[in-house]
């Protein structure tokens, strides 16, 4: 692919930038990012408390009306106990990417970013994640049971191939989220650190004729 788009599915910031560039898909044809997640919260244990919730929830306020994205705020001020660890949310999109071989990256990403931010569940439980990933596969006509993606989250193969994710955006450099990043020779070059709307981030393509994508509108 020509693009990738480096989130954390459980961070704010990410979630209303990918409704943008889910946008600016519709402005520039051939643009469809591949996916990668850093895991900046990967392995976190400490429990989310008053302030670390009201910190969340003066960011959401920023990203809600920056991207015009909805949240549900008594879900997470109801929390108790909560761990603010990513590193399982992670894993599920990298198991449904594993079940969707061309498939449509981004939505998968979206509907496991709706799950938290608009359902209000909790993301970082096996048996909710598998629920949101067979839901999500079946939007995009692939089947499996609830089991078999419990079974597929928790794998070696799965579990390594996240680690190895993670790992691949250290050694980028990377350690904010969200970046957009265009193909360049044998590397990536930037295009987006932090958030963009979809006119920005159609304008930033349009002057990056490298990446081989035209702008129609």
């Amino acid at each position: 692919m020509d693009t990738l788009l480096i989130v954390d599915p459980m961070c704010s910031w990410c979630y209303g930038f990918a409704s943008e560039v889910d946008a600016a898909r519709r402005l520039v044809p051939g643009f469809d990012p591949e996916v990668v997640v850093a895991g900046l919260w990967a392995g976190n244990r400490a429990v989310l408390d008053d302030a670390g919730k009201r910190f969340r929830l003066m960011h959401w306020d920023k990203v809600e009306a920056a991207a015009g994205v909805p949240f549900n705020r008594d879900a997470l001020r109801a929390r108790q106990g909560f761990v603010y660890d990513t590193e399982p949310v992670s894993r599920a999109f990298v198991a449904g990417r594993h079940c969707l071989p061309g498939g449509d990256q981004l939505r998968l990403l979206r509907a496991l970013q709706k799950a938290f931010y608009v359902d209000g569940l909790d993301t970082t439980a096996p048996a909710v994640l598998a629920d949101i990933l067979q839901a999500a596969l079946v939007a995009q006509g692939v089947a499996r049971t609830h089991e078999a993606l419990v079974q597929l989250m928790d794998s070696a193969d799965i579990r390594e191939a996240t680690r190895q994710e993670f790992e691949r955006v250290r050694a980028w450099g990377y350690t904010s989220v969200p970046q957009l990043l265009c193909r360049e020779g044998e590397g990536y070059a930037l295009l987006h650190s932090g958030f963009a709307n979809a006119s920005q981030i159609a304008s930033t393509i349009a002057a990056r004729r490298d990446c081989g994508l035209e702008v129609t509108v």
